[in-house]
């Protein structure tokens, strides 16, 4: 069965749209520590794969790599992708509710306008996406990273607004262009990354490092007519692998992988005597 490598690209969105850049706001980590990657946590990892090979040389196991892209600062990836439609149908109930006890409310006891101005604010205000030619309609309502409406126009929100979820749309540089790995985006029906995420075999008889280049999309926040929308942003960032064919160690004695212990062949007994384990068979 192929080994599964999980890479974490985790980016500072709100930062990264601020500088038009990914360097410096970038973080990487894998699950291959122990067996040789550096740089964990930083933005300068470097992948260890170890390849599994025969006694001729030949590649013995597939390795195979997944990118998992995750934004800091922004509600949970663990929480399903429809949460913000769910918490806007929430807060448009709640406002609904508040309505309705407005209108049941003892006539003169209430600051009507008041209190409408406070329904009108817990509202918030709908997202719009921009796409090529003009802008999408609005979908759900701007939430900020604890599930609570932000302002109503990014001018006046009171705190920021949880980024569209992080997208990596290619994977390309020196390890493709060499055939070292082959990325393509599959499907599955994983809730969180809403059943698309990068992954690639790796021809791990290739010794050496080998660079590879990530195209992320981010979003950034503007104001158009006093309400939100997102425009995406395409930056690029540089990884680095590196394959060997080390042995890799036993955690128990420190041993690599090497053949099996075989013990030498016991001499025959001599000819006309018995073998006591074939006469008295033990009972332990």
């Amino acid at each position: 069965m192929a080994q599964q490598l999980a890479i974490i690209v985790m980016v500072d969105v709100s930062a990264a749209v601020k500088a038009r850049t990914l360097q410096g706001n970038t973080y990487l980590l894998d699950n291959m520590k122990l067996q040789g990657s550096e740089g964990e946590g930083t933005g300068a990892l470097v992948t260890a794969i170890n390849g599994t090979h025969w006694v001729d040389g030949s590649m013995g196991d597939e390795q195979v790599l997944n990118w998992l892209p995750c934004a800091l600062g922004s509600i949970p990836m663990t929480v399903p992708r429809n949460y913000h439609l769910h918490r806007s149908r929430q807060i448009e109930q709640d406002a609904l509710t508040a309505i309705r006890d407005l209108g049941n409310s003892t006539p003169g006891r209430t600051n009507v306008s008041a209190e409408l101005g406070r329904i009108h604010g817990s509202l918030g205000t709908k997202v719009r996406y921009r796409r090529p030619g003009g802008t999408g309609r609005a979908g759900h309502i701007a939430l900020d990273v604890t599930g609570n409406p932000t302002g109503r126009a990014p001018s006046g929100a009171s705190s920021a607004p949880d980024h569209p979820p992080l997208l990596i749309t290619d994977i390309f540089g020196e390890a493709v262009e060499r055939n070292v790995i082959f990325p393509a985006q599959y499907g599955s029906p994983d809730l969180v990354t809403d059943g698309w995420y990068w992954s690639a075999s790796v021809d791990s008889t290739r010794e050496g490092v080998y660079s590879y280049t990530m195209a992320l999309e981010v979003h950034r926040p503007i104001e158009e007519n006093g309400v939100w929308a997102w425009e995406p942003v395409r930056l690029t960032y540089q990884s680095r692998l590196r394959i060997s064919n080390r042995p890799k160690r036993n955690a128990f004695t420190g041993a690599g992988v090497s053949f099996l212990p075989v013990p030498p062949p016991e001499p025959a007994a001599p000819a006309g005597t018995l073998d006591a384990s074939t006469t008295s068979p033990s009972l332990f």
